[in-house]
């Protein structure tokens, strides 16, 4: 049996305990000072899984188990054991919007928004493990946390009825310890339907695709086709002749001819881009910046302009944000001290407000703690600098030596020889190497300059 099967038949099982004449039998039950409905005891349920599958108390108490590890039935008192015990204890059948069948992805947004309102509810009064998931999402969800406190806050307000209250909570309580049990606690979604492959499912066809894209794409917000297809035109005719599909690359295409030719020209490290590579520039600041070559011009004009603190805290903040998680407190420190302290060699101009989240933000670094300060410098960059550089000379300097290659004429008996004496290529691994000595050079030659260690070391030389 597969485990799809296996699930529906689960699935199937746990419907028919639940039948009011023949499945098993509950009642209302008062907990604390809350008659809660529809609640079953351990006891109860065992006897019922070895009436109907004929097997022994040791059997039906493990099947019992799983169906409480899955998620099917979920206990009242203590959440944390996720277990059928064959005495008293309260349980109840969880509602089948959280079955494990559904296949209800467990995302970190909704754990977020889920401690967030239990966190107002109980008033910061959490159980040790959630409140550790609570900073670390906090911590890690930073730039998002004033809209999942919004969220929180709405469903909090939300009116319901005292039991209807408590039962949701029960229930949305049970499926986060099973999709995100406690530290050092089993969880039997490790080996769940996410975990596993299938080899009896149906091969999905392109029919059943298009149905969900089609589905997806009815629960967008509603565009004008108009609009959609102006805009989709407007941007096929400017990217035209950048689309090596659309257009035949220049000189050759190099997996048709086996030239390199063409890799050669548009490598990043060419001293003379292609007169193509240079008009793409002007499409955006994005696809400039994107360019490595149309980046090192870009940075030669802020140099002439005196603003190339702008790019590179842009840059640094690039590199903290993709780089090592070990090395983001030296990063931001170092970030700190070069473009955010007052008196800093290389600080940047950005608005108070903006200055005043981001410091207070590196108190406790993170990945995205300057995601606010570098916006504020890339849209500072888009809006004006770009504009500038369009129209200085350092690019109509560049428009002018831009090279422009003549397309390949190659015949049959060329074509042999190219593939007789393709080159092997540059391995990508010597490119990152020598693009991090690049970036070791670039920062030793950007570190400020220590007066008073410059005066100290000419005189210990003069001595």
């Amino acid at each position: 049996m597969s485990v799809r099967h296996l699930h529906l038949w689960v699935e199937v099982f746990v419907v028919e305990m639940q039948d009011p004449k023949s499945g098993v039998k509950g009642a209302d039950q008062k907990l604390n000072v809350t008659i809660i409905p529809h609640v079953i005891n351990g006891q109860d349920i065992l006897a019922w899984i070895v009436t109907k599958m004929k097997v022994t108390t040791e059997e039906a108490q493990a099947f019992g188990t799983m169906l409480v590890a899955y998620g099917y039935i979920y206990p009242l008192q203590n959440h944390r054991t996720l277990v059928l015990v064959p005495d008293s204890t309260l349980y109840r059948f969880q509602t089948p919007y959280f079955w494990p069948v559904q296949k209800w992805p467990a995302e970190d947004i909704d754990y977020a928004v889920y401690l967030a309102r239990r966190n107002i509810r109980k008033k910061g009064m959490l159980e040790p493990y959630e409140q550790q998931h609570y900073d670390n999402l906090h911590k890690w969800m930073n730039p998002k946390w004033d809209f999942i406190v919004m969220q929180a806050t709405e469903q909090a307000n939300k009116e319901r009825k005292k039991p209807d209250r408590v039962v949701l909570d029960c229930q949305e309580r049970a499926y986060w310890i099973v999709h995100r049990p406690p530290r050092r606690t089993h969880s039997a979604m490790d080996y769940g339907l996410d975990r596993l492959i299938d080899p009896n499912a149906e091969e999905v066809t392109g029919e059943y695709c298009a149905n969900i894209f089609f589905t997806q794409a009815l629960m967008r917000s509603a565009v004008k086709s108009s609009v959609s297809l102006t805009a989709f035109v407007k941007y096929v005719t400017t990217h035209h002749n950048h689309d090596p599909f659309l257009t035949t690359p220049v000189p050759s295409n190099p997996w048709i001819t086996d030239s390199d030719e063409f890799w050669q020209l548009n490598s990043r490290s060419v001293d003379i881009p292609t007169k193509l590579s240079v008009e793409r520039w002007v499409l955006s600041f994005w696809e400039l910046i994107s360019d490595p070559r149309g980046r090192v011009d870009f940075k030669l004009f802020l140099k002439k302009e005196h603003s190339a603190e702008n790019m590179a805290f842009y840059e640094a903040a690039e590199e903290m944000r993709w780089g090592a998680a070990s090395a983001i407190p030296e990063k931001s420190q170092f970030i700190f001290n070069t473009f955010l302290k007052p008196g800093a060699p290389r600080w940047i101009n950005i608005d108070g407000r903006t200055m005043g989240l981001t410091v207070k933000g590196l108190v406790v670094p993170h990945r995205y703690v300057l995601d606010a300060a570098q916006t504020h410098i890339f849209l500072l960059m888009k809006k004006d600098t770009f504009y500038r550089y369009l129209k200085s000379p350092v690019h109509k300097d560049m428009q002018k030596r831009a090279l422009v290659p003549s397309p390949h004429v190659f015949t049959d008996a060329q074509l042999e020889a190219n593939v007789k004496n393709r080159n092997p290529g540059v391995s990508p691994i010597l490119l990152w190497q020598q693009e991090e000595e690049e970036k070791a050079a670039a920062a030793v030659a950007a570190r400020p300059i220590d007066v008073k260690a410059m005066v100290a070391t000419n005189k210990l030389d003069r001595k």
